[in-house]
């Protein structure tokens, strides 16, 4: 059993602090799924992709939970470090994801403010902005959890089939006792953040089948190593409680936090920002609703993939076609729209296209629908930026393009010039790498990138 004053000893002497870097790599790396990865560039080094999730994994904090649809917690801190230096800097992020954004700043000790409209990614990022919290008030609340949960009874009858097939029922007892010890210790403090996060981090570890690079579920695979859910909790307990003790104290302001669409940015004051670093959802069909659908069936927010839809896909910005039946939308009306107008011709010709090819594909997916929404989105959420932002102010959107059917969507280009029909005044596209060249499966053939789309206003 993990004691508390065994684990509070290791934050005070620095021979213990190098120590407890290379156990916690080692426990990360059985409490996380594994991650089939090569590293362009650890911190400090030539070259930091600022695309690049993976290298997160290996930092105090971000690592507490994979979300694969993040970017470079490295590349975005030595950013903030490099506008702030000339300037007082103000960092806006409309699309908080996990945190990398917010947290970056935090260890930069300069205000920040982000949102995100997924409720569950939200609730991530605001347990990891928990880090400077109390490491001892995190650890009893952590381990009055975990013997409670040992002292009690599983009830495994209200899970969805979901969960029901990823976990074993032994594996499903531990997390549901877990699950309810959580539950039941819940109050409005940080350390029940974290300790929400402990459980919440290894559910996808603890589970038998397989699950892809994205987070998607892949049933009829099956993992070579599976953590029991005890043992892994324990294991992220000292993870976190580590992270904590390590990370870099700083006393500069708290990073704020709302629960908000980017499209509209309700809660956020006009003029109040002249740095924007973000990584937008890209118009490539990822389903970020249901990359966490095992986490939501788990803790009971969802039943099925109605409920889905109803509490987490409906409030999405439109970057998947699960968002855009055939018949959902008018489609003629919104590209006709005065927020399309700059890129009107371009956009129209491109939905033309895939209207026609996607009826000689048997998934017939409505890439047309998605193209003209995901668009029609991001010229909301430049008309709002422009309206947080102040002038001069500077943008940056890790984005990357597209080809849906083999149609080449010129998704940095479009960004730029819509960004300009919002008020801002210029855009540079600086690309990073190329994509689609690694899978031999691949649908088509277009020349993809990634890259920063850097705008100034």
């Amino acid at each position: 059993m993990v004691t508390i004053c065994g684990l509070l000893q290791s934050c005070h002497a620095s021979q213990v602090q190098n120590r407890t870097l290379a156990k916690r790599d080692s426990n990360l790396n059985n409490v996380q799924q594994e991650l089939p990865f090569t590293l362009d560039c650890m911190p400090g080094g030539k070259k930091e992709n600022s695309s690049n999730f993976i290298n997160n994994m290996r930092l105090p904090v971000h690592r507490w939970f994979r979300y694969s649809a993040g970017f470079s917690a490295a590349w975005t801190e030595d950013l903030i470090l490099q506008e702030s230096r000339n300037r007082k800097v103000r960092v806006f992020d409309p699309f908080v994801g996990s945190g990398t954004t917010l947290i970056s700043a935090e260890q930069c000790e300069v205000e920040s403010w982000g949102i995100d409209v997924h409720s569950f990614v939200a609730r991530v990022a605001q347990a990891k902005l928990a880090y400077r919290s109390s490491s001892v008030e995190y650890l009893n609340q952590a381990n009055n959890v975990f013997l409670s949960a040992q002292g009690r009874s599983p009830l495994l009858d209200s899970y969805a089939s979901i969960v029901r097939r990823c976990y074993t029922d032994h594996a499903l007892e531990q997390l549901d006792c877990l699950r309810r010890a959580t539950e039941s210790s819940k109050d409005d403090s940080e350390a029940a953040r974290l300790v929400w996060l402990t459980l919440v981090s290894i559910l996808r570890a603890t589970s038998f089948v397989g699950t892809a690079n994205w987070q998607y579920l892949l049933p009829r695979r099956r993992k070579a190593r599976v953590q029991d859910p005890y043992s892994a909790y324990k294991s992220m307990m000292r993870i976190i409680h580590d992270d904590i003790c390590l990370k870099r104290r700083v006393s500069g302001p708290r990073a704020l936090f709302s629960l908000d669409d980017a499209r509209h940015c309700k809660t956020v004051p006009s003029d109040a920002f002249n740095l924007v670093v973000t990584s937008p959802p890209y118009p490539n069909n990822y389903d970020y609703a249901d990359a966490t659908r095992l986490e939501l069936a788990f803790l009971g927010e969802i039943q099925n993939w109605s409920d889905l839809q109803v509490h987490i896909r409906k409030n999405l910005l439109r970057s998947c076609t699960q968002h855009v039946p055939q018949k959902s939308i008018a489609l003629n009306e919104i590209l006709a729209s005065p927020e399309l107008r700059v890129i009107g011709e371009d956009i129209q010709r491109v939905c033309e296209k895939l209207a026609q090819i996607r009826l000689n594909h048997g998934g017939k997916k409505t890439y047309h629908n998605m193209v003209a929404c995901y668009f029609f989105d991001l010229a909301q959420v430049w008309k709002s930026l422009r309206r947080i932002c102040s002038s001069p102010s500077k943008v940056c959107f890790v984005i990357g393009d597209s080809a849906p059917y083999g149609v080449y969507v010129p998704a940095h280009e479009w960004l730029g010039r819509l960004a300009i029909e919002a008020g801002f005044s210029s855009f540079t596209f600086e690309k990073i790498r190329d994509r689609n060249t690694k899978w031999k499966n691949r649908k088509h053939r277009v020349p993809l990138c990634e890259g920063r789309l850097w705008v100034m206003g």
